[in-house]
């Protein structure tokens, strides 16, 4: 995978050359993204936040261009991958920057899959990670990151994906999010691969602070169940049945619903067959991690996602928060009617900010080392 440095450009992997190329700091090298699969722009927006600039992302989802655009600076491209060439994407780089293609193909955990048996959503998805592929090989940008399911690396769709990194340096991880300071436990598989070197190209985890669920969205005013906050419409929880009310209220943090009693419990706990499902119509705990912030984030009875202290399932403010977006980030337009499912589901795809963060904190500081100095930021 890595392509030996007596055959790399000389021009990117000598740091001597540096001071002879950029000699001033406007021309010291930035660094700009094109970011697939963009969804709302959690990506994009930690990949900001850690000094890269973004030009445009790429979606197929309509539901993601005013929350990509609202808060980033950045165009959103409508289109489907497999439908865009590496030419069309070279405008949105800017001139002179180094180039990096980032992205997280949308793919079903690989755990389900059966080989007698491809789905056509899947091997649509496989489409998707082999038309990344492509356009890294059509553009040759200098860096390309890829974030995606952990199962993704034990099947033969990534080694395909890997050989379209033929001259690439490529370092590749399993990362447990919250050893990056993302309040939650999100395993991924994080890539990363560059044309400067192999010197510091790995994601670090042991600088980080681990941040608790009290640290993150504690400071949001309480709400009820089925209640939107006047100042905030994504601060707002779905409601509750009368039966499922009982049931919170029986519940403790970090609890499960075997600390019920009988007749709380639901109809297919009681048979031995339901006794080992214990993580759905939980609690959150304050001074722990949440779990993994899915689609289905918002019901109380789809996981521990029952709020630690409120009687209520965490909000769509909260859930975003727990992605690490900022809390202003703003995901419906003015007077936009609140919709769960939908929201639910940008929400819980996201990429977490935090780690795009840490991506592009990563990918700034491994150029540093490349060139030997420092870069502008975005």
């Amino acid at each position: 995978m890595t392509r030996p440095d007596d055959v790399m450009p000389p021009k990117l992997d000598s740091g001597a050359l540096a001071p002879t190329l950029w000699s001033t700091e406007e021309q010291r090298p930035r660094i700009s993204a094109v970011d697939l699969f963009c969804g709302v722009g959690g990506l994009t927006h930690g990949l900001v936040q850690g000094g890269i600039r973004v030009g445009a992302g790429v979606d197929i989802d309509p539901a993601c261009r005013y929350p990509f655009e609202a808060n980033n600076s950045a165009t959103f491209i409508e289109k489907d991958v497999n439908q865009l060439s590496g030419n069309d994407l070279l405008q949105y780089f800017a001139p002179g920057d180094l180039k990096l293609l980032a992205g997280c193909a949308p793919c079903q955990p690989f755990s389900t899959y059966s080989r007698s048996g491809r789905s056509k959503k899947r091997e649509l998805d496989w489409q998707l990670v082999l038309g990344f592929g492509r356009l890294v090989q059509e553009l040759e940008p200098e860096l390309v990151t890829m974030e995606n399911v952990p199962q993704l690396a034990d099947h033969a769709v990534f080694q395909d994906f890997v050989k379209y990194l033929d001259g690439y340096h490529v370092w590749s991880s399993v990362v447990e999010c919250s050893t990056i300071g993302v309040p939650q436990s999100r395993r991924r598989l994080v890539l990363l691969a560059s044309k400067l070197g192999s010197e510091g190209l790995r994601l670090s985890s042991g600088e980080y602070v681990k941040r608790t669920v009290r640290e993150t969205i504690s400071g949001l005013p309480p709400i009820e169940a089925g209640e939107q906050h006047a100042r905030d419409p994504l601060h707002t929880a779905s409601t509750l049945s009368p039966l499922n009310m009982k049931r919170i209220k029986a519940s403790r943090p970090g609890g499960t619903w075997r600390d019920w009693e009988p007749e709380l419990r639901a109809a297919c706990h009681r048979k031995e067959s339901g006794a080992t499902y214990p993580s759905v119509y939980g609690r959150m705990e304050w001074d722990a991690i949440a779990p993994t912030i899915t689609t289905q984030c918002f019901g109380y009875g789809n996981g521990r996602f029952g709020h630690p202290e409120q009687d209520r399932a965490i909000s769509l403010r909260e859930a975003a928060m727990l992605q690490t977006f900022p809390e202003g980030y703003k995901f419906v337009r003015s007077g936009e009617k609140i919709q769960f499912s939908r929201l639910g589901r940008l929400i819980g795809n996201a990429v977490p900010v935090r780690l795009g963060k840490v991506i592009a904190e990563t990918l700034t500081s491994h150029v540093k080392k490349s060139f030997g100095q420092e870069l502008p930021q975005a």
